[in-house]
């Protein structure tokens, strides 16, 4: 028997206008659509008169459904996997289906649509070149100083998720690890008709929450810390460290790169090093 496929649907963040024509076509031709919040996936379905059957799959229910759903896969159906907002297995449990259905040989494909944390990321004003999805910092006292102290490395532009009930607890906590200075923009409603983006340092994005209570959830995007550059060891010390590298398997033109990238100083003159007498 030929298997269904798992199509992942990106649905608006929220206006409704924000969705494509190819995912408006799945959601119409799929034998069943999985969302998040059955109650939130019915006023898209209704906006846009579509009346395909609609089952829930959530954080507390995905072990017995998910098994459900791969059973149906598996026994040629299609469906489509919603979340409430943006693309389905971010920060939710789709990602632990489409391991599933891949293990079992079933095709996933992606439908993709809008999300949260580019939308934020285009507009923030930070520097989008390199950057890094935290999506929510762990609630358990221990897991989030071990990654909130990475973090304090972290030179990329940083995303992350919260929930208007810890929004401020969690950038005093950044504040404190990062800095008052540190500079961000935080994202409410976007897309909607009362989008709100608020940009400034830690300090003054904090400030503005204890003025305005927050509403909505909220996506966060922090500038990276300054990249910190070793200071330029003595030239036998750059041979010893790339003999180092050698011995570990590098090649020596691998070596060189590093190096050149550690110290910031050209290739050329590490290959220079490299040829002196010890």
């Amino acid at each position: 028997m030929e298997q269904g496929i798992l199509y992942l649907v990106g649905t608006p963040i929220g206006n409704l206008e924000d969705i494509s024509l190819r995912a408006l076509r799945t959601l119409k031709e799929v034998d069943l659509i999985a969302a998040e919040d059955t109650r939130h996936t019915r006023k898209l379905l209704s906006f846009y008169d579509i009346h395909t059957p609609l089952t829930s799959y959530f954080e507390h229910n995905k072990m017995v459904k998910g098994d459900y759903l791969i059973s149906l896969l598996l026994q040629g159906k299609s469906l489509a996997l919603v979340s409430d907002a943006g693309m389905p297995g971010i920060s939710d449990p789709g990602e632990e289906i489409v391991r599933d259905a891949i293990s079992r040989g079933v095709t996933v494909c992606p439908i993709p649509g809008p999300s949260a944390s580019l939308s934020l990321l285009v507009v923030s004003g930070l520097p989008t070149a390199q950057f890094v999805f935290e999506g929510f910092l762990p609630r358990g006292k221990r897991e989030r100083q071990v990654r909130l102290a990475r973090l304090k490395e972290e030179t990329r532009t940083m995303i992350f998720y919260e929930s208007p009930y810890r929004i401020i607890d969690t950038l005093e906590t950044l504040k404190d690890y990062l800095g008052d200075d540190r500079q961000g923009a935080v994202g409410r409603e976007l897309t909607k008709k009362f989008e709100e983006v608020i940009r400034g340092s830690l300090g003054e994005i904090i400030g503005h929450f204890k003025e305005h209570s927050p509403k909505g959830e909220f996506t966060l995007i922090l500038a990276g810390g300054e990249e910190k550059v070793p200071e330029k060891p003595e030239r036998a010390e750059i041979k010893e460290e790339l003999n180092r590298l050698l011995e570990e398997g590098m090649t020596k033109k691998e070596g060189i790169k590093v190096l050149a990238q550690k110290y910031k100083i050209p290739k050329n003159e590490v290959y220079t090093i490299s040829l002196e007498e010890s």
